[in-house]
């Protein structure tokens, strides 16, 4: 009984929920690097190619982590969102918003293949038996999570991209009836739209035909985009309330944010040495309580982790790798080019 309930409450608040929420913190990243470079005084094909590289690395890192630590990876998604994204960087608003609410329709259509209610056997290239037998299974899955995974997070990006523009969260003061409304109406939608699922993860209803949950599944994931936003906007409005009040705890939590990529990253080795079958081996031990458990002691110690580096004033290995490969190749060519010039 205790499961089904922590299995309903995650399945009501954080799947397909989070998610979303970090496609729009993406896509507001992307708006930033593109402000600072264009203020800068860079032309926008530059500005492209910095983004690419960005991509590139992306592409890279993800492959490497899902090959050997977690084979569901979003950073190879992100490098080819982001690939096929800078497309979008000159579009005007209202077409942001177009291509978003087709790839919302998209991602609503009636199919069998929604995580929220897939019932199928573990891939094996999710718990791989050994060493050698995960790297062929992952090689064969990995381009279409690198390749379809974009088509999920592309709604999120392109209204992070605008939310960018507008810069609202570094000025929420002046988007205080967008940010409260956002964060109302987007997760009544993401509670209302998980309910089909939750209330059968839970117990409490039946469960439904195939038929309705080709329908159930895919309103689950599209209505979780909508809370993807009210979390962001949700979370804006309680910095702004902590602004002037910034004690350990909100620098430490601050710190994780900063130094995003090297946490998620770490709680992957967590992961896989928990559940992969030749290492712990805990998958079929671990309930979805102690699961959970599990997910929010790994979170707390990259919390602190990330405040040991903040502390070091270090920034963070990945955050400085992705940096110095964008960057830094971007001002050896510019400076080769002046040199030839």
């Amino acid at each position: 009984g205790l499961d089904r309930g922590v299995g309903a409450v995650i399945s009501t608040f954080v799947d397909g929920r989070a998610f979303p929420m970090f496609g729009v913190l993406f896509g507001y990243g992307v708006a930033q690097i593109v402000r600072r470079q264009r203020e800068s005084g860079r032309e926008w094909w530059p500005v492209r190619k910095l983004l690419w590289r960005r991509s590139l690395v992306l592409v890279v890192l993800g492959f490497a982590h899902g090959m050997l630590l977690y084979v569901g990876d979003i950073l190879a998604a992100y490098g080819v969102l982001l690939f096929v994204g800078v497309w979008a960087l000159r579009w005007k608003d209202i077409w942001l918003f177009v291509v978003a609410g087709l790839f919302l329709v998209l991602t609503a259509l009636p199919t069998d293949d929604s995580l929220s209610t897939m019932t199928e056997a573990t891939d094996p290239a999710m718990l791989p038996v050994n060493l050698f037998e995960q790297f062929g299974d992952r090689l064969a899955v990995q381009p279409y999570i690198a390749l379809l995974g974009p088509i999920g997070f592309m709604t999120p990006f392109l209204i992070g991209l605008w939310a960018g523009r507008r810069r609202i969260i570094e000025r929420p003061d002046e988007h205080l009836t967008l940010l409260r409304t956002t964060a109302v109406a987007g997760l009544t939608i993401a509670i209302l739209g998980a309910l089909p699922v939750s209330l059968v993860i839970g117990g409490i209803v039946d469960r439904p035909s195939a038929d309705d949950l080709s329908i159930f599944g895919p309103l689950h994931d599209a209505s979780g985009v909508f809370g993807g936003f009210g979390y962001a906007a949700l979370i804006v409005l309680i910095a702004r309330r902590l602004s002037n009040r910034q004690g350990p705890v909100t620098l430490a939590i601050a710190a994780v944010g900063q130094r995003s990529l090297t946490c998620y990253l770490s709680q992957s080795v967590i992961w896989a040495i928990v559940f992969t079958p030749y290492l712990l081996d805990l998958s079929t031990t671990l309930t979805t309580t102690t699961t959970a458990l599990l997910a929010i002691a790994t979170w707390l110690a990259t919390v602190l982790m990330a405040d040991r580096m903040r502390k070091a004033n270090y920034r963070g290995p990945f955050e400085k790798l992705i940096r110095w490969f964008t960057y830094k190749t971007a001002a050896t060519r510019s400076r080769s080019s002046g040199s030839l010039a």
